[in-house]
């Protein structure tokens, strides 16, 4: 039992998304967060912090370490976060010699927010080809029904007769756009998060900017300096994030409403009604525009958790924990739905007249 339907035991048959959920996994989290240990020590080594066999033993252990998952839980409830409970195994793990010099010069902020980084990295990837799947089906949809005609409607009114390709071309346009918003937040947006216990990397001394960018090409992120209370590319990332929800709920309500009217549309794989057997709900269409709607509010407390006061704010931090992985979870949802959607799309228009 759960209280999220992204994960709900039958809830998530309509809402969940299972390829996004071993993204934002726990067992996810904890690899991208070793991911980071082992290139930290890796970079360090190289920059003669730390000796070389401490940092190929750190890095044997994180490949192959499975933490006390009870313990780390018993332990957050503590500490506020993971990642001291975490490193205390990790030492125990890797023997006394090398246990001095894991996690060296880094801070909890660094692992946890380096380790959202590498996973949202992979979603962005995951994302922006089901954009590209959905607009090359809209495509096909197209092609096939573009010349039919239907009604064109404004302020929920019937206006003048359009054609489908019209129709089909509002809702395609958005998603090519939102692949590219994607690709250019990617170029710059996913960065490694490392500046210590108060954004100097004091105890780095002359290295800092050396290792820090020796860990960012290790783990494939961008190097920037710390962001640990610079909240804006997360926001901003939730924002595109929005924006395809968004963009999908407008698809679902349209064909939510040509369901209702009736003439215009046929769909395969409808919802089945408990009540009455001649229905075909449009289930995915309607989850759509609620998928939208909900993403529309959480993106509000995204904006409110920019507020970091100062070096760092646990609250703030702690409501991106909250908000942050439904908007994504959303995102997910909403374009495998869509895809369905597209794919369940049988006719859609009327014959045209000669004149549109």
């Amino acid at each position: 039992m759960t209280v999220s339907a992204f994960e709900h035991p039958f809830l998530s048959g309509l809402l969940g998304d299972e390829e996004v959920s071993r993204l934002l996994s726990p067992e996810a989290e904890i690899t991208a967060m070793l991911a980071f240990e082992a290139a930290l020590a890796t970079a360090q080594a190289k920059s003669g912090l730390i000796p070389d066999a401490s940092a190929q033993a750190i890095a044997a252990a994180c490949a192959s370490f499975s933490p006390d998952i009870a313990k780390l839980k018993q332990a957050t409830g503590r500490d506020g976060v993971v990642v001291p409970e975490l490193v205390r195994q990790l030492r125990g793990a890797i023997g006394v010699e090398a246990a001095p010099h894991i996690h060296f010069g880094a801070t909890s902020q660094d692992v946890i927010d380096t380790a959202l980084m590498l996973r949202l990295k992979s979603v962005a990837a995951l994302l922006a080809g089901r954009l590209q799947d959905l607009a090359e089906r809209f495509g096909e949809v197209d092609r096939a029904h573009g010349s039919r005609a239907m009604m064109g409607h404004t302020r929920m009114q019937a206006a003048l007769p359009i054609k489908v390709s019209d129709r089909v071309d509002a809702w395609r346009h958005p998603l090519i756009r939102q692949k590219h918003l994607l690709a250019a937040f990617a170029e710059d947006g996913f960065a490694l998060q490392f500046g210590g216990a108060v954004g100097t990397l004091e105890k780095l001394g002359d290295h800092a900017a050396q290792v820090r960018a020796m860990v960012a090409a290790e783990l494939g992120l961008a190097d920037a300096p710390q962001w640990q209370s610079q909240r804006s590319r997360l926001a901003e990332f939730a924002g595109i994030l929005a924006t395809i929800s968004g963009s999908l709920g407008k698809f679902g309500q349209d064909i939510a409403l040509l369901a209702q009217m009736g003439d215009e549309i046929t769909l395969s794989g409808g919802g089945a009604s408990s009540a009455m057997a001649h229905k075909q709900n449009p289930v995915a269409a309607e989850a759509l525009v609620a998928l939208s709607r909900y993403t529309a509010v959480q993106l509000s407390g995204m904006q409110l958790a920019m507020v970091h006061e100062q070096e760092r704010s646990g609250a703030a931090w702690t409501l991106e924990w909250l908000v942050l992985p439904h908007i994504v979870m959303a995102a997910g949802a909403g374009l495998r739905l869509a895809g369905e959607l597209a794919f369940n799309i049988t006719a859609l228009g009327r014959d045209a007249p000669r004149d549109i």
